[in-house]
């Protein structure tokens, strides 16, 4: 049995900034974006690692694309 991948601090980092940025809360990403607020708040808080269609999700709600998102973790490692 493999284990889960680390969660990821820079894309963290990123995922929270840009919800800041945007002036949204936990709820309101979750809600735009159809991720749950609990799974939201474990990534978040690096509880758990995002998966990729969760990541896309995210992206999506938050107006960037994926090599946007991608840029911005690589700046931010």
């Amino acid at each position: 049995m493999s284990r889960a991948p680390a969660p990821d601090p820079a894309l963290i980092a990123v995922l929270k900034r840009l919800r800041e940025d945007r002036g949204l809360t936990q709820e309101a990403l979750a809600f735009k974006s159809g991720v749950s607020i609990s799974s939201l708040g474990r990534i978040e808080t690096g509880h758990t690692s995002a998966a990729w269609t969760t990541v896309r999700q995210l992206a999506a709600a938050l107006d960037v694309s994926m090599g946007e998102l991608g840029s911005m973790v690589d700046a931010e490692r």
